[in-house]
């Protein structure tokens, strides 16, 4: 498997400032709740590093895409919500165009983008704990997900369903709705999100934070609404999560969110492409699709699988299937089915890995084969509601092995989707596509910038000629994924159907846009793909 042959290899917001946790084990709300107050060490910052520190460069260049590294005035390094308030303020008095990064896995040049002169940095802002005020944990927003799910695990035995990859930070995660091996059986990590803290900047130009939750006699819930998949860089900068469970009683944390399996079975399956000829490929990519939709609904026996579908160029040698099934839940026998039914017709043996692993560890490990931040990357998205037509297939096919393209890199992954994804309304929350049975996620990844222009190249082709009949892009009924952001889709050269605020957000942004005019009404905070103002 090459290191280009998947979503996960490619993709798509340290010191705690609260309470700490406890050692795993069962634990009381009020032992829960208690700060730690002689181990917690205060909170760093601010620190405003400018282009003559010798730690600008590294703060600057913290992205995951090569293709863009900003050179902002300064940046500043933040470890509370105040400190995030004073650098907002002093952006606006003086001026100075300003955006925010948290784990750095963002796809286009929104934080790299020249004209970007302050990035708030919330690296050091890394605090789990519970609110007991709430009954909630609290997630700040430069925390990784994996140290998410360590200490809401080995602390309270609960977790949020959220991305596969450890290092993505929960701020820009969440924002985008919050996609992940467990969201078929538990849903989005927007879900379970109860309440959220936004620094924002008034008419009177006046950075202030203020806490949003989910109440409905919340006077702010619309700007909590906008956090639940109206993407980052809208609205103000977040600093602060607060997940519970809809529905959810008591004082109990370990009640609080849902828990997650004790183990999964992790796999992965090849198929050696010097095998697959047109039919077996079609076949192969048709069954994966109406396993999908076959499965996608709430009461799906298979929710406890998740599986990604990676359709690599001929070039890398296999096509490779990875995914979990929940341990509990006959995982063998569900995997055995699952497996059968993708490769029903197709006279290729697959070689297949399994292992059986304790839930956290899996978690902590992430998807499996991501070398890092290395490579110049391009990357588009869509959903499905239905399978593949045959003349797609054909062109997926035509794009994987032409022979005037030699690049191993670039490659479609589909990802199951679905389950407990569509049990919550398209308006609920501000993550419109609640009725998709597949994800997708297209990238080309490589190393020399003399090579861009032939390898986005590529990539627009593929996605262009796949979408021909709904002028290059996908189906409004469809849409695309806003946390791998595509500026192509803004560019009336490049897609002539659907506006890419429709495929993002669908009927949500007139909504998006209102909540836009009320807390950020001197655009303040926006980008190439940001809500605009109604």
């Amino acid at each position: 498997m090459t290191l280009f042959s998947r979503r996960n290899v490619l993709r798509g917001g340290l010191v705690a400032t609260t309470a700490g946790i406890a050692a795993p084990g069962p634990v009381t709300a009020a032992a829960a709740a208690a700060p730690d107050r002689t181990s917690c060490p205060a909170p760093p910052g601010p620190a405003m590093v400018g282009r003559g520190d010798p730690r600008h460069r590294s703060l600057a260049s913290r992205g995951y895409n090569r293709r863009f590294v900003g050179s902002p005035e300064h940046v500043w390094v933040v470890g509370t919500t105040a400190h995030v308030v004073r650098a907002v303020q002093q952006a606006v008095d003086s001026g100075r165009r300003i955006t925010v990064r948290s784990g750095g896995h963002g796809f286009e040049s929104f934080v790299a983008d020249p004209a970007v002169e302050v990035v708030v940095d919330m690296s050091a802002m890394t605090g789990v704990s519970y609110d007991p005020g709430r009954r909630a944990f609290a997630v700040e927003a430069g925390a990784l997900l994996g140290e998410v799910y360590r200490r809401l695990y080995a602390g309270w035995g609960v977790t949020v369903p959220a991305g596969w990859c450890a290092t993505v930070g929960v701020g820009g995660h969440v924002l985008g709705g919050g996609y992940g091996p467990l969201s078929r059986l538990m849903g989005l990590s927007v879900d379970h999100l109860y309440a959220v803290e936004v620094v924002v900047v008034g008419r009177d130009g006046r950075a202030r934070s203020v806490v949003a939750t989910r109440e409905l006699a919340d006077p702010h819930r619309d700007l909590w609404w906008a956090h639940t998949g109206g993407g980052g860089g809208s609205f103000g900068i977040v600093t602060r999560y607060w997940f519970r469970t809809p529905g959810a009683q008591g004082d109990d944390p370990s009640g609080l969110l849902p828990a997650p399996p004790s183990g999964v079975l992790s796999f992965s399956v090849s198929w050696d492409w010097q095998e697959l000829d047109r039919t077996s490929f079609a076949r192969l990519v048709r069954n994966h699709c109406e396993w999908a939709e076959r499965h996608s609904a709430p009461d799906s026996p298979y929710l406890a699988l998740y599986s990604e579908l990676a359709l690599t160029r001929r070039a890398s040698g296999t096509v490779v299937m990875i995914g979990q099934v929940a341990a509990d839940s006959g995982a063998g026998r569900m995997l055995d089915e699952h497996l059968a039914a993708i490769n029903r017709g197709v006279p290729v043996r697959p070689l297949r890995t399994v292992r059986n692993q304790p839930w956290l560890a899996a978690a902590l490990a992430g998807s499996p084969g991501d070398p890092g931040p290395v490579y110049r990357l391009k990357v588009k998205s869509g959903y499905l509601r239905r399978g593949f037509t045959d003349r797609q297939i054909g062109v997926i096919h035509h794009h994987l092995t032409r022979s005037d393209y030699d690049h191993p890199g670039g490659s479609l992954s589909l990802y199951t989707h679905g389950g407990k994804v569509n049990t919550v309304a398209p308006d609920a929350t501000a993550t419109p596509h609640r009725g998709a049975s597949i994800k997708m996620f297209y990238v080309n990844g490589w190393e020399d910038p003399r090579d861009d222009a032939r390898h986005i190249g590529w990539l627009r082709e593929l996605y262009e000629d796949l979408y021909a009949d709904t002028g290059g892009a996908p189906a409004a009924a469809d849409g695309a994924f806003v946390n791998y952001p595509d500026t192509d889709l803004a560019d009336p050269a490049r897609n002539t159907g659907a506006p890419w605020h429709a495929l993002y957000f669908g009927d949500n942004y007139r909504r998006l846009q209102r909540v836009k005019a009320r807390w950020d009404p001197r655009d303040v905070f926006h980008h190439a793909l940001s809500v605009r103002r109604a």
